[in-house]
């Protein structure tokens, strides 16, 4: 498929509202495409700890993050939406080429956040947060699916209103889909879906006051329900237990996983 074929796929699918997992690397994209998922995630928190460096400090490189959703695209076939930090630079110029870099990747979607990479000062002002998205949307346009994305909840800004003016100014500045991960309640939800609507909203997983049936969010108006580095975060907490298990001297929890002919089975030689 190509990088056009997968944008216009991926666009599609946000006419209903569907779950879209997170990879790492290409055996748990693989693992996500045989379970059915019709589009794929990147997540620079899961890439970031599989490489054993932290997220959100360009601690992984634009061409690694890159190269990551270029694998998981041809292996799986699936439209990839990139998590690309906060586009890799604060100048609406290293936004553009962000974008740029997704879709000579192959990628079908990308997000920009309007986080720093500054642990003093993590969100971008509202004019600069405004300025790299409007200059993302004009290249993406037509090309790539961009989500613009506000992570004020992320980093302690508990601020509704201005997560809310943020994302309207994004949708007016051109961002196809909007997403402000770690939102408190279903109130919020449905307060930031109506806000730019008719434009798709990506929820993480659901709001902060706990889980809720996929058929909620949908009946909220969310489209899009990622996972984050959550899916990492289960597989890594098997492999804690199993390794607490063996330095005890518990020998069996290293026979307790997927067979590998079966897991062989979902790769090609």
């Amino acid at each position: 498929m190509s990088q056009a074929a997968a944008y216009e796929r991926f666009r599609a699918l946000h006419d209903t509202t569907f779950i879209m997992p997170n990879a790492w690397d290409g055996a748990s994209a693989v693992l996500m495409q045989a379970a059915g998922f019709q589009a794929i995630g990147t997540s620079s928190a899961a890439i970031a700890f599989a490489m054993g460096r932290l997220d959100g400090h360009h601690a992984v490189s634009l061409a690694d993050s890159v190269a990551n959703g270029t694998l998981i695209t041809s292996l799986t076939g699936l439209p990839v939406n990139g998590d690309l930090e906060d586009g890799y630079g604060p100048s609406p110029e290293h936004c553009v080429a962000t974008v740029e870099a997704a879709i000579a990747g192959g990628m079908a979607g990308l997000g920009i956040e309007d986080t720093t990479a500054d642990p003093a000062n993590p969100i971008h002002g509202f004019d600069a947060a405004v300025a790299r998205i409007r200059a993302a949307a004009q290249a993406a346009k037509g090309r790539i699916l961009l989500t613009g994305r506000t992570d004020n909840f992320l980093h302690g800004r508990a601020d509704l209103d201005d997560t809310i003016r943020r994302l309207v100014a994004f949708a007016e500045a051109g961002a196809d889909v909007l997403y402000a991960p770690a939102l408190p309640d279903m109130d919020a939800i449905r307060a930031v879906v109506k806000a730019v609507s008719p434009k798709p909203v990506n929820v993480l997983i659901a709001p902060r006051s706990g889980p809720v049936p996929l058929a909620d969010l949908a009946a909220a108006g969310a489209k899009r329900i990622s996972l984050g580095g959550s899916l990492y975060r289960v597989a890594m907490s098997g492999l804690n237990d199993a390794l607490a298990s063996l330095a005890a001297g518990d020998l069996s929890p290293a026979l307790r996983g997927m067979p590998t002919k079966t897991f062989a089975a979902h790769f090609k030689g």
